[in-house]
C-alpha cells in the first residue's frame, strides 16, 4: 500500500496556466484603464479599484480554504483498514 496524504495536488500546468490567465487579466485591465479616455483621477480611481478587488479576491479565497481545512478531520479511524 502506498502512504498518501489524502491532499490532492495540483499539476504544475493547471499552477502555470493560473498564473499565465492572472497576469493576462490584471494587463488587459491595467491597459484598458490607461487607454480610457478620461480624466486622470478617474483613471487613478480605477485602478485602486482594481487593486482592492484583487487583494479582497484573495483574501476572500485565503479564508475559504483555511474554513474548509478547519473542518476537515485530521484523524480517519477507518483510513488505513
Amino acid at each position: 500500500m502506498s502512504d498518501t496524504s489524502g491532499k490532492q495536488q495540483n499539476t504544475a500546468a493547471f499552477y502555470g496556466q493560473a498564473v499565465a490567465s492572472f497576469a493576462i487579466a490584471m494587463a488587459a485591465t491595467g491597459i484598458g484603464i490607461f487607454r480610457l479616455n478620461a480624466d486622470a483621477w478617474v483613471r487613478a480611481f480605477l485602478g485602486i479599484a482594481v487593486l482592492y478587488l484583487v487583494t479582497s479576491a484573495f483574501t476572500l479565497a485565503k479564508v475559504i480554504r483555511d474554513r474548509q481545512e478547519a473542518t476537515e478531520r485530521a484523524y480517519h479511524p477507518f483510513e488505513k483498514l
